[in-house]
């Protein structure tokens, strides 16, 4: 393994250097396409526009094996040799992790295919950050007829060797909302004359807050965020609009629907309360994963037996992962790996530590194949 390790290493620097952004991942799937076929891995022919879908093995049976290829739109301020070469992007997810580790998973199974009983599906998927990827992935029925499909998560937060995983929900519901705002603009020294949306968004950002501490039950857990407010040009006038833009987190379709009610409530009430004109546009992006309990029986074994700390995750996190989208097709299951990191996921000067490489690879060989005989001992 050193030697794949210290490959695996380098492959995941040449993608840290070259970033790209959700849906735009053309480099990113040619270097990836390259080292498959390096390796005489076969590649589906699926029209894709950036991504791919890789295989190996033979038998009726298929096991899916996910990991994402996007960056995000942050500036780098590490000082790795191997720092972003491209301006405003980054790979501050860690997904140049998973590609590394998953092409490593891909060629030691390549390597025993003959011994497989059955296919691994490889799926090197895009948009995941704008949690578009998946549900692309899964409308082209490229997955049809798969068992389960696996995948992981690096997490800064957990050390070297430490696995992490639980059965149930894993990662949270994911809602995107924003709130226009309109009133009427005047010169700010005759507000009687205009309708100031700055007062309405003033008063929005506080009850928004108070759904999840007054409408939802203290044991259901949820998060209302609000990541973006915008008002007015200058000092001296009242402005005609402004928008709040944000996140809900839950964890049950209950307490998602009760949310998106609630904030249309307010945005109807306090319309009314201050004659502005207070539309809600929200968007349910991407449902929480939900990691099945056959499924996390045999990770939970797989992740002892190459040397894992294994512990059960405590709660599930509230972080979104499009990941979800593949269980409208079959039974999955996610798990975070430390990756000892100083800084957090999406933070600019975030650095994973590559040994986290050593062992995935070994963990997924490990998974697919107790749940390939797993599958076959089935029937």
């Amino acid at each position: 393994m050193t030697a794949l390790l210290e490959q695996l290493k380098q492959w995941r620097r040449d993608f840290h250097r070259l970033p790209e952004l959700s849906n735009k991942e053309v480099q990113t799937t040619a270097r990836i396409r390259d080292i498959l076929e390096q390796h005489d891995i076969r590649i589906l022919n699926i029209p894709f526009q950036t991504g791919l879908i890789a295989e190996v093995g033979q038998g009726h049976h298929c096991i899916g094996v996910r990991t994402d290829i996007d960056a995000l739109p942050i500036e780098e301020q590490t000082e790795v040799p191997y720092i972003s070469q491209r301006h405003g992007i980054m790979h501050a997810c860690g997904h140049d992790v998973h590609m590394a580790a998953i092409l490593g998973t891909a060629i030691q199974l390549k390597q025993r295919e003959v011994q497989l009983s059955g296919r691994v599906r490889f799926i090197f998927q895009a948009a995941e950050e704008v949690s578009e990827g998946a549900d692309a992935v899964v409308r082209t029925g490229a997955l049809d007829g798969v068992k389960a499909i696996i995948g992981f998560h690096n997490d800064p937060t957990l050390k070297i060797g430490e696995w992490r995983a639980k059965v149930g929900a894993m990662t949270a519901n994911v809602d995107r909302f924003k709130i226009n705002i309109t009133g009427v603009g005047a010169h700010a020294a005759m507000p009687q004359d205009g309708v100031d949306p700055h007062i309405a968004i003033g008063q929005l950002i506080n009850s928004l807050q108070t759904i999840t501490s007054r409408s939802i039950a203290p044991y259901d857990e949820a998060v209302v965020t609000i990541g973006q407010i915008h008002c007015g040009e200058t000092w001296n006038v009242i402005p005609n609009s402004g928008f709040i833009e944000g996140t809900v987190r839950t964890l049950s379709s209950e307490v998602r629907e009760t949310i998106a009610q609630r904030m249309q409530q307010l945005c109807d009430g306090l319309a009314i309360q201050f004659g502005a004109k207070i539309t809600l546009d929200y968007q349910r992006l991407t449902d929480g994963v939900d990691n099945d309990s056959t499924l996390h029986t045999i990770a939970q074994k797989a992740a002892d037996q190459v040397g894992y700390n294994v512990t059960l995750q405590p709660r599930a996190q509230m972080i979104g992962e499009d990941f979800a989208s593949y269980q409208q097709i079959a039974p999955v299951h996610f798990a975070m790996i430390g990756s000892d990191s100083h800084y957090p996921l999406h933070h600019p000067q975030y650095e994973p530590n590559e040994a986290i490489l050593d062992k995935v690879p070994d963990y997924f060989v490990e998974f697919v194949e107790q749940l390939l005989v797993h599958y076959n001992l089935e029937n």
